[in-house]
């Protein structure tokens, strides 16, 4: 109505903002104002809402990670070979490039957890939970099959899982020689020679 207060956008937008500002200006543009002004609100309103733009940061790290899930699940319940599913996951696993926006989140709230109290951290660790659950599945699934040697799926995951994240964030943070086409080609190198039935 005329000259009555103008409603809040939902917060998924408010969400789905933030995460376009990193995408397109980087993390350190990301500011409450700057925020604020993107989706016409005034940072105090929005820190009424986030109470701190560390929750601001998780949140939206969360809701990334939601749209990932969910991108993540139906490469991995589509039909074909565990081995293409796999070669699925590591590539949607791995950053884009230098500054890719997801990673560029996620490395600054893995460094803000240092301070975090316990339910952000609860936070962070069910959204790595995510990711290990969703793998060990598919690596038990594999071995099920004989398309994978019978290792532990769920100790493989974990190995697998540290040799993604290290080098992707050689990938996030621009690491000199060390681009997306080297890291796939790193990883399926490490999967055929310890994971591949037929390597």
């Amino acid at each position: 109505m005329a000259g009555g207060r103008r409603q809040a956008p939902p917060r998924e937008d408010v969400l789905a903002a933030a995460m376009s500002m990193i995408a397109e200006r980087g993390l350190e543009k990301l500011t409450m104002a700057a925020l604020g002004r993107e989706v016409g609100m005034s940072s105090g309103h929005l820190l009424y809402y986030f109470h701190s733009k560390d929750e601001l940061l998780l949140e939206t790290l969360e809701w990334s990670e939601g749209r990932l899930g969910a991108e993540r699940g139906r490469l991995l319940t589509r039909r074909g070979t565990a081995r293409a599913r796999l070669d699925a996951y590591v590539d949607l696993y791995v950053p884009d490039g230098h500054r890719d926006p997801h990673w560029t989140l996620w490395l600054e709230v893995w460094n803000r957890s240092q301070n975090a109290d316990d339910t952000a951290r609860d936070r962070q660790a069910a959204i790595e939970g995510a990711w290990h659950r969703d793998l060990v599945a598919l690596l038990a699934e594999g071995v099920s099959r004989g398309e994978f040697r019978p290792v532990d799926p769920d100790r493989f995951a974990a190995r697998l899982r540290a040799l993604l994240d290290g080098f992707s964030i050689h990938v996030a943070i621009g690491l000199r020689g060390t681009d997306r086409a080297q890291v796939l080609g790193h990883v399926r190198e490490f999967l055929r020679a310890d994971l591949f039935a037929d390597a």
